[in-house]
C-alpha cells in the first residue's frame, strides 16, 4: 500500500477500519466491501477521504474519527500435506 490507500488495497491487506463518534462515543467497524460497492474499488480510503462522508448511525453526529488496524489474527504455520 502506498501513501494513499484505496478501499481495495485495505481489503486485500486484511485491514479493518473502525469509526468512532466524538459526540456519543459509539464505535462501529466499517463494512469495507459494502463501502467499496457504494463508492468504488479504487476510491481513496484515507481518513481525510472517508471522514467527510461519515455520519453516526445513532446520533447523526458528523464528528467522526477513523482507526485503521491490521489483521492480527494468528496465522496457521502448519505445513499442508
Amino acid at each position: 500500500m502506498g501513501a494513499g490507500w484505496t478501499l481495495q488495497e485495505l481489503i486485500d491487506a486484511g485491514m479493518s477500519v473502525t469509526a468512532g463518534c466524538l459526540d456519543c462515543n459509539r464505535h462501529q467497524k466499517l463494512d469495507l466491501p459494502a463501502l467499496q460497492d457504494r463508492l468504488d474499488a479504487d476510491a481513496p480510503a484515507m481518513e481525510w477521504d472517508l471522514r467527510p462522508k461519515m455520519k453516526c448511525a445513532v446520533c447523526g453526529g458528523r464528528r467522526v474519527t477513523l482507526t485503521y488496524s491490521p489483521n492480527t489474527s494468528p496465522k496457521d504455520h502448519r505445513k499442508s500435506k
